[in-house]
């Protein structure tokens, strides 16, 4: 399993533009990094999707994170159906049933936010498959996360694309639901990297799974604390300068919050 998901990461290339490529040609760090911006799988499942790819965790029935590229080009509204949740095909342990959920107190709590996938019907649909989803509180995830993910739109307009790792913290003792035992985490984590013109910058959050109106920036914290907490290393190819770099920081400074 090890050498398959090995080799999953090593097929995988997030799509860029050309014109930022070319705006990276020049700087070797930033062109080998734009192609390898996964997270490393403490479960050596990776499931790949055309638009998104996660790492999924039988043990706590859910991904431990989901990846992607935000471009600007995807912010659209075509108002698609909603369809219903399913199982993923491609997890070879089978994803959680989302009856896990009902009456569970919880939400069905998109990792992936469908809102981002409004470009084209099969990525929408896409978004529904049970490993990318995760138990979150209504006013938790109707709440400081949809601003997180609006904010998230917003500097993926700004800034012509970002890329964003997101999941929840899994750790053992976390209540379940459900007959299969979903665990729902008590925090949710989000890292994004900006790579406009081969200047690379990173923001993470860290948000309890509860209600806040606190502002999006007093969530912010570095990506090593992140790590630290989910054991996951979250740009493993990235250079190890510019990895050690951003990945300590919690400044926010270079990230518009207006």
């Amino acid at each position: 399993m090890a050498n398959s998901a090995d080799n999953q990461i090593n097929q995988y290339a997030l799509k860029v533009d050309v014109k930022r490529s070319n705006k990276a040609e020049n700087n070797p760090a930033a062109v080998a990094a734009l192609f390898n911006f996964l997270p490393s799988s403490t479960t050596n499942q990776i499931v790949k999707h055309n638009y998104y790819t996660l790492s999924y965790s039988e043990k706590y029935e859910q991904a431990e994170w989901v990846a992607y590229e935000l471009k600007k080009s995807y912010l659209k509204n075509n108002s698609f159906k909603r369809p219903f949740f399913i199982e993923d095909p491609k997890v070879i342990t089978g994803s959680a049933d989302w009856r896990n959920y009902k009456k569970s107190g919880y939400d069905k709590g998109h990792l992936c936010p469908a809102g981002d996938m409004e470009f084209v019907i099969d990525a929408y649909n896409d978004t529904f498959f049970t490993s990318n989803i995760s138990p979150q509180l209504h006013e938790f995830n109707s709440g400081v996360w949809n601003r997180l993910e609006q904010k998230v739109r917003y500097w993926a307009t700004k800034y012509d694309g970002v890329y964003i790792i997101t999941g929840g913290v899994l750790e053992s003792s976390l209540k379940t639901i459900g007959k299969e035992k979903v665990s729902v985490p008590e925090y949710f984590y989000k890292v994004l990297l900006d790579n406009t013109e081969g200047n690379f910058k990173m923001i993470a959050f860290l948000v309890s799974n509860s209600e806040s109106n606190k502002p999006l920036y007093s969530f912010v914290v570095s990506v090593d604390r992140i790590e630290k907490m989910t054991g996951i290393d979250f740009f493993p190819k990235l250079n190890d300068k510019i990895e050690n770099r951003l990945e300590k920081s919690s400044d926010y400074k270079n990230w518009s919050f207006n």
